[in-house]
């Protein structure tokens, strides 16, 4: 198992490293690899191929993978607060109720004239987010059935969706662009600046992630067993699903609502452990998710180059399929 392990985590860092290079290597502007080593690792910002790198490729990779990281690892802490490997933040209407928080604050930013900061996105995705998720708790505890939960997640994210498009209808002509292409998910518009505060608060999520994991891994055999091992539950669960809110909140703030993400990554991560240790789980997720986005985001660019699709069209390709043979196996089994 060990072996098995091991070998799971260095193909992932291996398609990370390279996945990440082929990101920042491919676009319209054409570098050799020896020119694109240099400009990485001399640092050499006096021309226009190192600007291209270094201020628009780089960042974009970095946002791919620490953010698909953040939203798979989001996803897992889901599935372990409902204890259903269906559950997650697209599927569940969180993403969606940040991306409504977020749509809010940037049509108001353009109707009354101030500027909108990186914290002020975070903070309003993570109040939508956490306000999707209150409903989605208060519906757990009325239904017993997960599958009539998911079809309610569904309906909030629709409403959100619904609420977002009508107060794009009432957002300036410079900005409904912009709005609408954010609103369907990208990595595009990530700035370094922007990685100044979505690296350290996915970096807090998955410190708390870490942390937690001995306790999800109790928490997996019902609340009665954590409890009779002196675990205070109704922290746990708050601290699960603030973490995970967070994560999500930071997702969307950054590049928008991802589809499929947090289901389909843990989900395979678990698979090809052949484990769910959480211990083992939760930084397969986070890099499953790095992959898994970096992946997707290329296709995103490069596939119908120079039109480039938003990144949830790409995830939902690879994403639905998997959420369906969970479904599908789920009712045979």
């Amino acid at each position: 198992m060990k072996t098995r392990t091991t070998l799971i985590f260095l193909l992932l860092a291996a398609a990370a490293g390279l996945l990440a290079w082929v990101n920042i290597y491919a676009g319209e502007v054409g570098l050799s690899h020896g020119r694109l080593a240099h400009i990485l690792f001399a640092r050499d910002l006096s021309d226009v191929e190192s600007k291209i790198v270094w201020e628009i490729r780089l960042p974009r990779v970095v946002a791919a993978a620490v953010l698909g990281g953040a939203l798979a690892l989001s996803g897992y802490l889901l599935q372990a607060f409902f204890a259903n490997p269906i559950a997650g933040p697209y599927v569940l209407g969180i993403s969606s109720g940040a991306k409504l928080a977020v749509a809010a604050l940037m049509v108001a930013a353009s109707e009354f004239g101030f500027g909108v900061r990186a914290y002020m996105s975070v903070g309003a995705a993570f109040v939508g987010a956490s306000i999707a998720t209150s409903f989605v708790i208060f519906a757990a505890r009325k239904v017993r059935s997960m599958s009539v939960l998911i079809v309610c997640g569904v309906m909030i994210g629709y409403i959100c969706s619904a609420a977002t498009e009508l107060l794009v209808s009432f957002a300036d002509d410079a900005n409904i662009v912009n709005l609408h292409n954010w609103s369907l998910g990208s990595f595009a518009s990530v700035s370094w600046n922007d990685a100044r505060w979505f690296l350290p608060l996915t970096a807090v999520g998955v410190a708390v992630s870490a942390l937690l994991a001995k306790g999800v891994e109790a928490y997996l055999y019902g609340e009665d067993y954590a409890a009779s091992l002196g675990m205070s539950v109704k922290k746990f669960r708050a601290a699960l699903i603030l973490t995970s809110s967070l994560l999500s909140a930071t997702v969307a703030a950054f590049a928008g609502p991802i589809s499929f993400v947090g289901i389909a990554v843990p989900h395979v991560a678990r698979r090809a452990l052949k484990s769910a240790n959480p211990r083992v789980v939760i930084p397969a997720s986070f890099l499953g998710g790095a992959v898994f986005c970096l992946f997707c985001d290329l296709l995103a660019r490069r596939m119908f180059a120079p039109r480039e699709l938003s990144i949830s069209t790409v995830t939902a390709v690879f994403g639905a399929p998997i959420v369906i043979s969970m479904l599908l196996g789920k009712r045979r089994a």
